[in-house]
């Protein structure tokens, strides 16, 4: 029997993996969190029983555990309830499905906790990844990526000598706007940002993945995941979501995952490594597939992706500006506060108006954070 905690239990990673425990019988979860999804909260507390359950605001907490009280589930709330669940003793791995910088801190106390972490929220070692991946090292935790790319990638090193890597290929879909000029993208409202064309995602992530600011984000990720440098790892796309992503290694032998666009694939072997189940649903028909076709990503059109790596090289604190304007113009857009091409603005305007920190703490992390988020309401 194997017991896990999931932040953000209630989201596209986190409704999915309890699907995954739902079909094998020796899973458990110990500790689930949502952010407002009471409802759906209460639901999953119901069938999962866990022993400890953290929601944000403590009206929503209150409210919680007069509905569950017949269950004996133990109702937090705020940071101090994600580090609960994080740090929750019965679990041997959690799950971090939240998005954005909330996830840092409570990845951090699991580490401490000594838990393993199957990382879905990238935003922590895009902002943090100087600060997670010695923590996790010292602690001797394992950092297992959900990622879909990294976690092709991982499985593509499996066996192999990390110093022999020579690239890390980065596949990307294009999104739901491939082919498409600025003059396009300036006309584009919310519900055509939310059309991708092969997977099944939460409205953030769908919106990253339209600007490419996501596979920017996975940039900065695969850097510190796999020790590389910025100049190690390219991005090609692979309209197909077919090619998962791929190692290029010294001797010219390139190693590549291949698999149907299901995230529940790298969220079970997550789950269960190094052992791999069995996982219900299509496979591969490589006749009927035809033919897997490759681009050089539009930056131009697109600048998102090569804005992240201009951050990732300036380093200290320009990766959480990068991440958090991206983050507060992708809420604006979604709530139609702003059009899509505002997202780009927003972001080269925050970077502009920045002075990075080299090797900021947790506490600067947050800071330059919140003093982003003041910018961008101010001026947007």
């Amino acid at each position: 029997m194997k017991t896990i905690s999931i932040l953000g239990s209630t989201g596209s990673i986190g409704t999915q993996t309890l699907e995954i425990v739902r079909r094998n019988e020796d899973l458990k979860v110990a500790a689930i969190s949502a952010g407002r999804n009471i409802r759906l909260l209460e639901q999953q507390i119901r069938e999962f029983r866990p022993r400890l359950a953290a929601v944000w605001s403590e009206k929503d907490a209150k409210e919680l555990r007069v509905a569950t009280a017949d269950l004996g589930t133990e109702i937090v709330c705020g940071m101090e309830g994600l580090e609960a669940v994080a740090s929750c003793k019965e679990s041997e791995l959690l799950v971090t499905a939240v998005v954005g910088m909330i996830g840092i801190v409570p990845t951090v106390t699991a580490i401490r906790a000594g838990k393993d972490i199957a990382l879905a929220n990238k935003e922590t070692l895009v902002t943090a990844g100087h600060i997670i991946m010695p923590l996790a090292r010292e602690a001797g935790v394992k950092i297992l990526p959900v990622d879909s790319e990294h976690s092709a990638i991982f499985q593509s090193l499996n066996g192999e000598n990390r110093s022999r890597i020579s690239k890390l290929l980065l596949t990307a879909s294009g999104g739901p706007f491939r082919g498409k000029k600025w003059a396009d993208l300036e006309k584009m409202q919310v519900e055509d940002a939310l059309r991708h064309p092969n997977w099944s995602m939460g409205q953030k992530i769908t919106v990253d993945s339209a600007t490419l600011v996501n596979k920017g984000l996975e940039v900065m990720e695969a850097r510190w995941l796999f020790g590389v440098e910025l100049d190690q790892i390219q991005v090609v796309v692979q309209p197909q979501s077919v090619i998962h992503s791929m190692v290029e290694f010294a001797d010219g032998a390139v190693i590549a995952q291949l698999g149907t666009p299901d995230m529940k694939l790298p969220i079970q072997y997550a789950l269960y490594y190094p052992d791999r189940r069995y996982l219900a649903g299509d496979r591969l028909d490589f006749a009927k597939l035809g033919s897997i076709t490759f681009e050089e990503p539009d930056t131009e059109t697109f600048p998102g992706l090569s804005w992240a790596v201009e951050a990732a090289r300036i380093g200290g604190s320009m990766p959480t500006v990068f991440n958090a304007a991206n983050e507060r113009a992708v809420s604006k857009f979604l709530r139609r506060e702003i059009g899509f091409t505002d997202i780009y603005r927003i972001i080269r305007e925050c970077m502009d108006a920045h002075r990075s920190v080299s090797d900021p703490d947790i506490r600067q992390i947050l800071e330059t954070e919140q003093s982003v988020y003041d910018m961008i309401e101010s001026r947007w």
